[in-house]
């Protein structure tokens, strides 16, 4: 028996016995994000995204099926299933730390966009929540958390990247301030950020000074785009401090942690953590790392052969994230979230890999202070199509947006344009009961 109803959404509503997530078909908010007539509002204060680039196979990860066989042509899964902490939902064998917290985690099965074929515009919609646009130039979710809820502390950024800069990451028509600070290795911190050697304390101190008197002898500007730039300049003068770079420093944390985060991937979970401490708002940590397999997520062809080592990496750090934040009573305020473009389909292609698969993938959420169930939504028996349910980027976003705080149903204004929060997302119910 499968842990959600197969009770399709008129059913449930039929029925009248909305007795949870475990039991309960999701259903999404109605309008104006309501629950029992209260605007939905999470108490979450932080988001930890972890992106992995290329595209996550559901069917070998979250939403595991009957075996399949490449040299058959079966479709199917790659790997065995198993049991979780949660009745009834299981996950590929790659991921038996997390198996044993999906309690705190639920992997919605049932999200869904119509982009296949090309990578750059399904990162795009897994990062604005919209398609590309010929005409504005979306913000992504860091930059609308980071715009609507600024830093939770006065000494650090609203969002950082942890990865490869990308416009799809960007702060699109809110400007400069909402943008992030990024960097790429974590043993270095941002390099933004890092003087150089030859620039010593008191010549930072001259240059800061120069700085100034040209900006007092400089004409009044109103022009919102100078002005963002002023403020993001000011701020990367705070930062570059002893202060906050101090959070870089991986190597203050024991050594028996650090290990049980694992490699680069997991140390860079770790520094979110830090970050979190710390007081930045919104983290994307990248998982498109390819030098365990070659290729990263996309596992086209041979590439599926060392796809486990990438689960076992991501289930390793994850795993010891969600351990960490709960021994230090952060889980409940920092809301992790597992996303990528898009899912893979349960055939083989010629080379037993696979092929992209938009139209139903798994996306996961873990903490947050949800009300999480394992698993939500259900595909069919190859995981290739959507049985109930549907979970829609927008009302996953929507959802993101309601656990901290934001009002998805909001406008935010490119110009005197006014542009909604999500794309008519509503946030999933059953998560905030």
């Amino acid at each position: 028996m499968n842990l959600l109803s197969s009770l399709n959404r008129r059913e449930f509503f039929a029925a009248g016995a909305a007795t949870g997530c475990g039991l309960a078909s999701p259903q999404l908010a109605n309008a104006g994000d309501t629950l029992n007539g209260t605007l939905i509002r999470g108490k979450a204060e932080h988001v930890i995204s972890i992106w992995l680039g290329g595209g996550m196979g559901q069917i070998d990860t979250f939403d595991p099926k009957g075996k399949g066989d490449p040299s058959k042509k079966l479709a199917g899964s790659y790997y065995n299933s198993i049991e979780t902490a949660v009745p009834d939902v299981r996950v590929c064998e790659h991921l038996p730390k997390l198996a044993r917290l999906m309690a705190r985690v639920t992997a919605v099965r049932s999200v869904h966009h119509e982009v296949i074929d090309e990578h750059a515009a399904a990162t795009n919609r897994m990062h604005t929540g919209r398609p590309i646009s010929g005409t504005i130039t979306y913000p992504s979710l860091g930059s609308i958390i980071a715009h609507e809820r600024g830093a939770a502390s006065d000494g650090a950024p609203p969002y950082v990247l942890i990865g490869y800069p990308n416009v799809t990451r960007g702060p699109g028509f809110l400007g400069t301030r909402d943008s992030y600070l990024y960097l790429t290795d974590t043993s270095q911190g941002p390099a933004g950020l890092t003087r150089p050697d030859g620039i010593t304390p008191r010549r930072q101190s001259r240059r800061e000074k120069l700085l100034a008197v040209l900006k007092r002898n400089a004409d009044p500007t109103t022009d919102q785009r100078l002005l963002d730039y002023d403020a993001a300049i000011e701020q990367s003068l705070k930062l570059s401090g002893p202060e906050f770079m101090r959070v870089f420093e991986l190597d203050r944390e024991p050594a028996n942690l650090r290990n049980r985060y694992g490699g680069e991937f997991g140390q860079r979970c770790l520094l979110s953590r830090r970050l979190v401490e710390r007081g930045v708002r919104f983290i994307e940590v990248s998982h498109n790392l390819n030098f365990l397999n070659g290729i990263g997520w996309d596992v086209h062809n041979e590439g599926i052969l060392n796809q486990h080592k990438l689960i076992q990496e991501l289930d390793t750090a994850v795993a010891a994230l969600i351990a960490d934040l709960e021994a230090k009573r952060m889980l409940d305020k920092t809301l992790i979230v597992i996303t990528t473009e898009f899912g893979r389909p349960p055939e083989f292609d010629s080379g037993g890999g696979r092929g992209h698969q938009g139209t139903a993938f798994s996306c996961v959420l873990a903490g947050g202070g949800l009300s999480h169930c394992g698993a939500l939504g259900e595909t069919d028996e190859i995981a290739k199509k959507i049985v109930s349910n549907p979970v829609s980027v927008p009302d996953f976003f929507a959802t993101i947006c309601a656990a901290v705080g934001i009002d998805s149903d909001k406008n935010l204004y490119d110009g005197d344009r006014p542009v909604p929060i999500t794309d008519m997302g509503q946030p999933i119910r059953e998560l905030f009961a």
